[in-house]
């Protein structure tokens, strides 16, 4: 009993017969809120527990996805709450610069308007009216899953203290000479006009074109393949490898470009695979991102041939046309002029695609602003190699490795209207100025503000801190800085973690932004195939919590949670965990109506019957287990030896074994009382924080307590006169209830196998000389529908179990022939499938052709149809003779 129980008198309180979670999740949600639960007070003496939401774009709903974090995150943080930590789960969004903007041009598109027609600071001003009337529909999505963030402390990328953040960590960066402009090939949208980062870009395979196009004549000539004929017109050399002996003659020369009358010279790299295709590429520095850094090797000229809506700006006959039209008309002319070698259509090949409108990305050569990442790259990995921070599972160390190791310098301007601008001025005689949040911005004329805005990456690199009020130092941050752990998936290692690690170890000098990466996979399907709307297999997950209840979600979810491996779910699996929470009800109404309770210590030792003792030793286990899985962050394993532990043990076991010692009455059933009390208070406190809104029902109820929100997390039970390091333990009661379902588990499936009905009664004799069961012997006729032996009872079957033997009358209770005759047919099957597998087996020749999938598939019908025989044969024997 915690701290928190304070039970009232009344022997049994009621529950409704059937758990609505419609009618418990909204109003127990508004009151935890509403007391203050989520709250972090940073003035506490606790111990801090932090962890930021990775957080989710204004523009945003809820997805399984963030169902599936949010889940885990508001398990350890409930955890924690428990543990008497004073815990922040730091709630907030993301601006989402291109979505954001994108959403609100489309509004104005829709009223015959353009942002252009507008001007910055109008479309600016309607950008920040459209997100206080219309974003932000996850924050009363995550209260329906039942997130316990501290609300009051929500924060948002461009208010006006995570503004000051970025613009402070910008001017450091760029006064320590690790921000900089330069010209480099980006990942442009034609569409959104901007330059987008990698994880904005998503790959598939596209039906496409492979030309191959004869450069030059005659023995001057060399053969190039290209996905992209367009950018021909861009090509400002050819490229071999140095070792390619088929083209050492022409190193060093020119030869011509088709259709433009430029010559172009030949190049020695070692970036070109002389293995792939001729040996040969062309180069086009200007639109492509390997091509770009041959040029730079070798001094080639950056031409570009596109503008910044993919349309030809090349002089010529193709001046105009849109990159794909352009395309065509290539193609065409070349084969007029007869230098297609071959054409392959199509030809599958994987593209990039803008996440946001799905254009096809051009790589372009761009004015952009980047982050000289190295240094803060080289921090970043030492910071892990060190052990200041750990990755979890830690076989995604390589591939954390793997990437902070080989970072290009990463490039932070978009040109967009809704975001960070660039703190930059640029003078009328060539001046540039870099502005602080106390800084004034250069005045007057000829001075203007890059028109840029920082990636939506930038600032949420700084989330760990920003959040909690720096540049200030303020309370927040010294106690609630660095963060206890990331909860976070695989997919984003890279594109934030590393964001938020190499700016969280500059600006807070050397510390690092938490202790702990705990990455997860991504959810799918029940065929662990990709959800998407395209695939037809989305999910909303606000229509399972309509049909099933919040917890059952989060059941499902975190019983598949296995760290850093994708999570296969579909809806019959949320059914089961709507079973499991109506279980949890209904066992728990029993155990009230049959006055479970909580009040007064437990009994001692010498007063508890062995069941009793079992199930507080299995407990005692349990709350081990629990305990060493959550620091692993082991959910999937921690959430299965829950359910097992409530559904196996504690309701089917315990609860059923109990019956008769409650029928009875008496202190024996006095102390099982108290025992169940026990041990559903604990179980309920142990679920919590996985399903917390039937636990919270269902705990106040047994207990009494405020809320289990803030109630104690269990620790060992201690029993008086049997106290033992690790809490009470019986390895003798264990060992005996064990026996007892060994021989109740082997009698159902006798009873099964003549084919009985789980509720038909049949006369029985049990033997227990000579073993522990004799005190269990009314639990185990009682659940094995056993009725005594009396007079006529007639011996049909005998079943020696576990020292233990179990005679019983099945005279009347079966049709033996009709059985008899069932078993014989299925008998002779079993035969034959064992014969026919022998046969197979058996052939030298199958054996040598046959693949090995094949014959362990033949091996496991033999060994199926061997156990098969044994089971019917020892059926047919059972059976009573006529």
């Amino acid at each position: 009993m915690t701290e928190n129980t304070q039970q009232s008198n009344h022997s049994a309180p009621e529950l409704p017969t059937q758990y609505t979670p419609a009618d418990v999740e909204g109003p127990l949600y508004e009151r935890w809120v509403e007391r203050g639960y989520f709250e972090a007070d940073e003035k506490s003496d606790k111990p801090p527990y932090t962890i930021v939401i990775p957080p989710p774009n204004v523009t945003g709903s809820l997805h399984l996805g963030h169902a599936f974090e949010h889940t885990l995150i508001d398990a350890l943080t409930r955890r924690k709450r428990m543990q008497g930590y004073e815990t922040l789960w730091q709630p907030g969004m993301d601006h989402a610069g291109i979505a954001t903007q994108n959403v609100v041009e489309r509004e104005l598109a829709k009223e015959g308007v353009s942002r252009h027609d507008l001007g910055r600071e109008a479309f600016v001003e309607r950008v920040w009216q459209w997100k206080n009337e219309s974003g932000g529909q996850i924050s009363g999505q995550m209260r329906r899953l039942g997130d316990g963030v501290a609300w009051s402390r929500e924060r948002f990328t461009m208010d006006e203290g995570l503004s000051k953040a970025v613009q402070t960590i910008f001017k450091r960066l760029y006064d320590d000479e690790l921000i900089y402009r330069a010209e480099r090939i980006i990942n442009w949208c034609p569409r959104c006009l901007t330059a987008i980062s990698d994880i904005e870009v998503e790959y598939q395979d596209d039906d496409g074109e492979l030309v191959s196009i004869r450069y030059g004549e005659g023995d001057a000539s060399i053969v190039v393949a290209t996905t992209r004929a367009e950018t021909m017109l861009g090509d400002t050399a050819v490229a071999v490898h140095p070792d390619d002996e088929r083209y050492a003659h022409l190193v060093g020369t020119e030869i011509e470009l088709p259709l433009t009358g430029r010559r172009i010279p030949v190049v020695a790299d070692e970036h070109v695979d002389p293995e792939f295709g001729t040996g040969a590429v062309k180069v086009t520095p200007a639109h492509d991102p390997n091509d770009f850094e041959i040029g730079r090797r070798h001094g080639l000229t950056n031409l570009a041939v596109l503008d910044e809506r993919g349309v030809i700006t090349a002089h010529g006959p193709f001046q105009g046309l849109d990159r794909f039209e352009a395309r065509s008309a290539i193609v065409g002319a070349l084969r007029a002029e007869g230098r297609i070698v071959s054409e392959k259509r199509p030809y599958p090949h994987s593209v990039g695609h803008c996440s946001r409108c799905k254009t096809t990305i051009e790589p372009r050569l761009s004015m952009q602003w980047w982050v000289k990442v190295g240094p803060l790259a080289k921090a970043a990995g030492d910071a892990v190699r060190d052990g200041k921070v750990a990755i979890h599972p830690k076989e995604m160390e390589s591939r954390y490795f793997g990437w902070v190791d080989n970072l290009h310098d990463w490039c932070i301007s978009r040109q967009l209207w809704w975001g960070h601008r660039i703190p930059v001025w640029y003078g009328p005689n060539g001046e540039v100025v870099c502005v602080g949040p106390d800084d004034e911005a250069p005045s007057g004329e000829g001075w203007t503000q890059d028109t840029d805005v920082l990636d939506t990456w930038f600032s949420s690199g700084l989330w760990p801190f920003s959040t909690l009020g720096w540049p200030e130092q303020t309370p927040g941050v010294g106690k609630f800085y660095p963060n206890a752990v990331l909860v976070t998936g695989y997919d984003i290692l890279f594109f934030w973690v590393a964001r938020m690690m190499m700016f969280g170890l500059y600006a807070m000098d050397g510390t690092p932004p938490f202790h702990t990466i705990a990455l997860h996979g991504m959810v799918r399907d029940q065929f662990g195939k990709k959800m998407s709307k395209s695939f037809g297999n989305a999910v909303n997950p606000l229509d399972w919590m309509d049909a099933y209840g919040s917890d059952a979600v989060r059941f499902t979810l975190a019983r598949g949670a296995n760290p850093g491996v994708d999570v296969p779910i579909g809806e019959d699996w949320v059914q089961g965990s709507r079973n499991f929470a109506n279980k949890i009800w209904n066992a728990t109404r029993f155990a009230l109506m049959n006055g479970a309770t909580v009040e007064g210590e437990l009994p001692p030792a010498e007063q508890l019957s062995a069941t009793d003792r079992w199930i507080l030793s299995r407990l005692n286990s349990v709350v081990a287990e629990v305990d060493a899985y959550y620091d692993d962050y082991q959910f999937a394993k921690l959430s299965d030896t829950l359910f097992h532990f409530a559904w196996d043990e504690v309701f089917d076991w315990y609860v059923e074994l109990s019956k008769t010692t409650f029928m009875a009455g008496g202190p024996a059933a006095d102390a099982s009382r108290r025992v169940l009390g026990e041990v559903l208070d604990v179980t309920l406190r142990l679920l919590h924080p996985i399903v917390p809104f039937v636990t919270e029902t269902l705990w106040t109820t047994l207990t009494g307590g405020e809320s289990v929100v803030i109630a104690d997390w269990p620790k060992a039970v201690l029993v008086a006169g049997a106290d033992a390091p690790g809490g009470f333990r019986d390895a003798a009661a264990e060992r005996e209830i064990e026996t007892v379902q060994q021989v109740v588990t082997e009698v159902r499936r006798f009873r099964s196998d003549q084919g009985l009905q789980p509720g038909q009664k049949v006369p029985a004799q049990l033997e227990l000389s000579g073993t522990a069961l004799a005190p269990h012997e009314a639990a185990m006729r009682s659940l094995l529908r056993l009725q005594p032996a009396g007079e006529g009872f007639s011996a049909t079957a005998s079943l020696p179990v576990a020292g233990a033997t179990v005679t019983l009358d099945l005279s009347g209770a079966i049709d033996v022939e009709a059985e008899r005759k069932r078993l014989t047919k299925d008998l002779g099957a079993a035969e034959k499938e064992k014969a026919q597998a022998t046969a197979k087996l058996g052939n030298e020749a199958f054996l040598a052709k046959a693949p090995e999938k094949v014959v362990e598939k033949i091996r496991g019908r033999l060994e199926a149809a061997e156990a098969d025989i044994v089971r019917i044969t020892a059926q047919l024997a059972a059976l009573p003779q006529a």
